[in-house]
């Protein structure tokens, strides 16, 4: 009988890192402390939950997280395969119907014969045996303060992250609103909320001024610039928003034929469009004042919000100097790390790491060479980023086409040379044969 692997986390990393293992014979003994002991931002009891938005982002291979999908569907990701399933509208984006996505993981996990399911909070990383850690940013102290006393010196870092509210379908004012997604890319996904010029400057003082819930020792440089609170986004300028959540560029309102102020976006949270969330809108406003300033929005003025933006404390690693391209933990090659608690930041690309350890693991305790996933891939050269010691200021990481090595060759147009990046990318992860 093969060496059972203790998984740690049932997230989007330690669901797919225990599934890729048991798919390839693995016993796994997955730990969740889920229901037993809730982290701030969870809800339910379900496996792969999605604690801020609904979206994993672009799915265009123009686009360097959308590679990355491509890559984990080749690579018979569970993870993507249950987001392909319950994809609601998002345009050019993979959103999911939250709860279906979550239910069909937790499915998949707990009827795997090769894979079985302890709950309870794991308090320190086990002694020996082959371990996976991924218990996200939301790690519980516990088990962060073992951690850092087995690695004292990799330095454990931590930033800010924040989730949108979610508001009823029924409870926004159409007649103030339309759908239609951005330059008429999709079917109409989302629906637009416009503000005047008048009504957008009376929002954005408020939301300047609006009191914030207190969070121990946040300040706003401590934010993830990919997830900043809109209100934080709000104080660095009177346009700033304009340029950001509430662009208005391609998205033209029927009423006028021009292009609003100002227009606020919402996005369907579940299949049946009964709930959407605001897009760009991740906030730590009270929320009492969350409820007063959102429902300045004319759309808004009589919404129903069945969940409140939040914010949460995120710990990652300084990955460089602690773990190797495969996140095995350079000293100690037995534990592994994967998901965001390695600095990658994503759903995705938490996804990503998680398939990669486990397909590395894998191999290792077949005796086999490990899979030196190239930098030209997305999945590779997010992995040795991760692992890069050379960079000075560790710091979380979204995929992107400028961790990848450039083309060689000249081509015309931003969207080219990236739909060009992509299409070698997926040449040199076919070239790998069976992983």
């Amino acid at each position: 009988m093969r060496e059972q692997v203790t998984v740690i986390g049932g997230g989007l990393a330690g669901c797919e890192a225990a599934w890729q293992l048991a798919k390839r014979g693995v016993p796994v003994n997955l730990r969740e402390m889920k229901p037993r002991k809730m982290t701030p931002a969870h809800h339910t009891e379900l496996f792969g939950e999605l604690v801020c938005s609904n979206s994993l982002r672009s799915d265009q291979l123009e686009n360097a997280v959308g590679l990355l999908k491509e890559e984990l569907r080749r690579l018979d990701s569970l993870i993507l395969r249950c987001a392909d399933t319950h994809r609601v509208a998002a345009g050019g984006a993979l959103a999911v119907d939250r709860l279906a996505f979550s239910q069909t993981i937790t499915d998949a996990i707990r009827s795997h014969p090769n894979i079985t399911v302890e709950e309870g909070e794991v308090t320190a990383l086990p002694q020996e045996g082959q371990v996976i850690v991924a218990t996200g940013p939301l790690t519980s102290d516990a088990l962060a303060e073992d951690i850092a006393k087995r690695f004292p010196d990799s330095g454990y870092l931590h930033f800010y992250d924040a989730a949108a509210p979610l508001v009823t379908f029924e409870s926004i004012d159409m007649d103030s609103a339309w759908f239609a997604s951005r330059y008429d890319k999709g079917t109409a996904d989302y629906i637009n909320c416009p503000l005047t010029q008048e009504e957008y400057l009376a929002f954005w003082k408020e939301l300047c001024a609006a009191k914030e819930a207190p969070v121990h020792g946040f300040e706003d440089k401590n934010v993830f610039e990919g997830c900043m609170p809109v209100e934080v986004m709000a104080r660095r300028g009177e346009q700033t928003l304009c340029y950001g959540p509430l662009k208005p560029r391609g998205l033209r309102d029927p009423k006028t034929g021009k292009e609003p102020f100002a227009v606020v976006q919402l996005r369907r949270d579940n299949a049946g469009g009964s709930i959407y969330n605001l897009v760009g809108f991740q906030t730590h406003l009270t929320w009492p004042e969350q409820k007063r300033v959102f429902s300045m929005i004319p759309a808004l003025k009589n919404a129903e919000f069945v969940r409140y933006g939040v914010m949460h404390r995120n710990t990652y690693l300084n990955s460089p100097r602690l773990l190797d391209r495969y996140y095995r933990v350079k000293a100690e090659p037995r534990l592994v790390f994967a998901g965001q608690v390695t600095g990658v930041e994503g759903y995705v690309e938490s996804t990503a790491s998680g398939c990669l350890a486990a397909l590395e693991l894998a191999r290792r305790l077949e005796g086999k060479e490990p899979i030196n996933f190239p930098q030209e891939t997305a999945i590779g050269a997010l992995a040795l980023y991760v692992s890069n010691e050379t960079v000075a200021s560790f710091q979380p990481m979204n995929v992107n086409f400028g961790i990848m090595p450039p083309l060689g060759y000249r081509v015309k147009g931003k969207r080219n040379k990236n739909a060009a990046l992509s299409q070698r990318a997926l040449e040199v992860l076919d070239g790998l044969g069976k992983v």
